[in-house]
């Protein structure tokens, strides 16, 4: 049976399809946010772990560690090289080094 009549569309139908993708918009943005977050938490952890290990091993040794693969390889500290850039710059034996960590794929502010 043929039938010329258009099938109506109720009315309800369409503010609860607006809402559904405003809920995945929201969502969406929302997660991209808590990435960003747990990645510079991650980065100010490695930055924490790698001056804690700098400054033991000035309490052990009486001076810093000239880079960070000494601190690998004598303190066993692990870092994420694969997410992270690490800026391990010491200027002398008897100065605290200067560290930076910045997760790759971010432009610094």
């Amino acid at each position: 049976m043929y039938s010329d009549s258009e099938k109506k569309i109720p009315l309800w139908v369409m503010p609860v399809v607006l809402i559904l993708v405003l809920i995945i918009a929201i969502s969406a943005f929302a997660a991209g946010g808590f990435d960003r977050k747990l990645n510079e938490e991650g980065a100010a952890a490695i930055e924490d772990a790698v001056r804690r290990s700098a400054l033991q091993c000035y309490a052990v040794e009486g001076v810093y560690p000239p880079d960070l693969a000494y601190l690998e390889e004598n303190y066993g500290l692990q870092v994420n090289k694969k997410d992270y850039y690490i800026t391990y710059d010491a200027f002398a034996s008897n100065v605290a080094p200067d560290v930076i960590v910045q997760v790759k794929g971010e432009r610094r502010r």
